[in-house]
């Protein structure tokens, strides 16, 4: 008897394992680098180097094992992926390879009676809320990095600094939209990042964003800039704009400000902003699908 955890174990993962630590190595990590990156011990990744290791030519050849190893390689080189969202990205493709696929395919050749039994079994569902919290972090960390290394991004923070957003796809409150704790601020010309994206620790800009959702608009990312009006005339050449009235509560302004606009029905992107009022700055709010593409919108007009 053997069960498919243990092709998962035997076969699957110390193929996988062997081909990450390749990988990073080309990338020019060093045996300590990737022994860090894939929470093993240095000897492992010095076996899997020397080719120690043996590797299932089923797994290397399959196309989607090859990808998923190019795309965790690049995420944890770039700093996109932390060792956690790589990990849900590699459970999720075990997950998807023992429904009726290559382990399983492995797992009835090592036990020929499951080939006979004609049932089907579900193992795991693939499409759990940890993946897709890490990808909306994965995508709000991009968004970070399109805009601190763009030249001139700091001149565009307003004073009550900027922020780069994104809910999940069921998004209801704050607390289901990540960004920066603390917000981006200019110092001395220079986008600062006070730290690592979080969910719940944005509540203007998760609110600007979930009242635009609220009424209608297909967004899900978001990006706050200083208020200009050359800045939203040059937005709004490729993208819809709309005002709001600050001296209204944000929530219940935006929502009817969006709900009132005629907007173009296949629209993806959104611009709000709002002139500002006593006590109050104005922003300009540029809106999309992902927090990475509200960032290289806000990039294309640096």
């Amino acid at each position: 008897m053997r069960f498919i955890e243990e092709v998962v174990v035997d076969e699957f993962l110390p193929t996988v394992r062997s081909m990450l630590a390749e990988d990073l190595r080309d990338r020019g990590f060093t045996q300590s680098e990737v022994a860090d990156a894939l929470g093993i011990s240095q000897s492992a990744v010095s076996k899997y180097a020397a080719g120690d290791v043996a590797r299932h030519e089923d797994i290397v050849d399959d196309e989607r094992v090859r990808n998923l190893v190019e795309r965790v390689g690049e995420g944890l080189a770039s700093g996109d992926l932390t060792p956690v969202a790589a990990l849900v990205e590699i459970e999720v493709l075990i997950r998807q390879l023992e429904e009726g696929d290559l382990l399983a395919d492995l797992h009835e050749a090592a036990m020929p009676a499951l080939a006979e039994a004609d049932v089907e079994f579900s193992v795991h569902d693939p499409d759990s809320g940890l993946r897709e919290r890490e990808r909306v972090l994965t995508s709000v960390r991009r968004g970070l990095r399109t805009l601190t290394n763009a030249s001139g991004f700091a001149g565009l923070i307003p004073n009550v600094g900027a922020n780069v957003a994104e809910c999940l796809a069921d998004a209801a409150t704050v607390d289901d939209v990540a960004a920066v704790p603390g917000r981006l601020v200019d110092v001395k010309g220079r986008a600062m990042v006070p730290g690592e994206p979080e969910f719940g620790v944005s509540e203007h800009v998760a609110t600007v964003l979930l009242a635009a959702r609220e009424a209608g608009a297909p967004v899900r990312g978001a990006v706050n800039l200083r208020y200009d009006p050359e800045t939203v005339d040059t937005l709004a050449a490729d993208h819809p704009t709309v005002e709001f009235d600050a001296e209204r509560p944000t929530r219940e302004a935006v929502a009817d400000a969006v709900a009132a606009a005629d907007l173009p029905a296949d629209g993806e992107t959104l611009v709000l902003y709002q002139t500002g009022a006593v006590g109050i700055e104005p922003i300009v709010y540029v809106l999309a699908p992902t927090a990475s593409e509200a960032a290289a919108i806000v990039r294309e007009i640096l």
